[in-house]
């Protein structure tokens, strides 16, 4: 049985303010061709197909196309929600989606029953785990332990002792959670508030393969504990990500191999650093025009609408930053530093002189102190 691995699709996500969602589409696509050449018979979604729990009209239409193609490339589907979705919404239908290959794995009830599959060597049992809020999950579960390892360690010694008593199957799990030897980005949301969010890969020992989301870069935990990590960037931490999906071969005793497929990218990411006036005019930045960019400016002054300026030569430009070269003017001070033994009046010229690189002169001075004086009294 030759498997294919995703997960945190996010559809519906900006990106610093850009819309994604024709990017991701064509990712999509593209996973769908996997299937067909690969020949692949089960695609694992492993958590957060959406960015939000209530997606647009558009995010939703995108999933449907998505797995609609999947599906028709030869494939099952089995999808479970990460942190980002609502698991009662994606589970809507279940049943119904069950006659046409698409498996949703949403309620925590059923974990420890799992989507049955035939290849030549025999059944293989592939188990989703929903996204398990601790508190909730506890309750649901009906442990008195806390925390994320407590929750999915009872998840798991569920589906084992299911699996135990099924005779020559083979297992897989999906599972949305942050494993001990995992490394994070930018992008993703934390899944603790209180409570350590970590759990051990040592949980998942005995299955012959698990399929994990949430992080947003594709790793290797153990030969059989992998994220696929998101089909995008979605943070510029990403940049140097190689995008991919994992195809996993289980054989007659378990897992046989594990081949990485890198994901096309429709957009890069990249940074620029400099003064603007380089920035605008220097040839060796054109290979950025079709960039998604981020910029820090290095002028002693912070130029004056900046991101209009540089938008005319990248049009793809989505994040500014000002770090003035040698600090001076603009260098940067936490507030407490910078108020701290001055008088009101100091403060407000400081601050002119930071935004615009030169003190007020006397006329401006007294307009200053009118108007503070003003707002001692109260007066608009």
């Amino acid at each position: 049985m030759r498997l294919l691995h995703t997960s945190d699709w996010h559809l519906g996500r900006t990106f610093h303010g850009a819309d994604l969602l024709a990017e991701q589409q064509a990712v999509l696509e593209h996973l769908a061709e996997v299937v067909a050449d690969e020949r692949v018979d089960v695609v694992l979604v492993a958590g957060d197909v959406y960015d939000r729990a209530v997606p647009s009209a558009e995010a939703v239409r995108v999933a449907a196309q998505a797995l609609a193609r999947l599906h028709e490339a030869g494939a099952h589907i089995v999808l479970t929600p990460g942190n980002h979705d609502s698991a009662a919404r994606l589970g809507a239908f279940a049943e119904f989606a069950k006659a046409g290959g698409l498996h949703l794995c949403s309620t925590i009830a059923g974990l420890s029953e799992p989507v049955l599959l035939q290849d030549e060597h025999g059944p293989v049992a592939l188990y989703g785990i929903p996204y398990l809020e601790p508190d909730p999950a506890r309750n649901a579960l009906g442990i008195d332990a806390k925390g994320h390892a407590a929750v999915l360690s009872e998840a798991m010694r569920r589906i084992k002792e299911d699996l135990q008593a099924r005779e020559n199957t083979r297992s897989v799990v999906l599972a949305h959670a942050f494993v001990i030897g995992g490394e994070g980005s930018d992008s993703e949301r934390p899944i603790s508030v209180g409570t350590v969010e970590h759990v051990p890969g040592v949980i998942f020992d005995g299955i012959d393969y698990v399929a994990l989301g949430h992080l947003h870069g594709p790793q290797v935990i153990a030969e059989h504990l992998r994220y696929s990590g998101s089909p995008l960037a979605y943070s510029f931490s990403e940049a140097r990500h190689h995008k991919s999906v994992w195809l996993i071969d289980l054989g007659a005793d378990g897992l046989h191999e594990v081949r990485r497929h890198e994901l096309p990218v429709p957009r890069k990411l990249a940074t620029a650093t400099g003064e603007l006036a380089d920035l605008l005019e220097n040839p060796a930045f054109e290979d950025l025009a079709e960039c998604y960019l981020s910029v820090t400016l290095t002028d002693r002054v912070r130029p004056i609408d900046a991101m209009r300026k540089l938008k005319d030569r990248f049009p793809h430009a989505v994040h500014l930053d000002w770090q003035p070269e040698g600090g001076g003017i603009g260098s940067v001070l936490k507030y407490a530093e910078a108020v701290k033994n001055r008088t009101d009046d100091e403060i407000a010229r400081n601050f002119l002189d930071d935004c615009r690189g030169a003190p007020p002169n006397d006329r401006e001075h007294g307009l200053l102190r009118m108007a503070m004086d003003a707002a001692g009294r109260g007066e608009t």
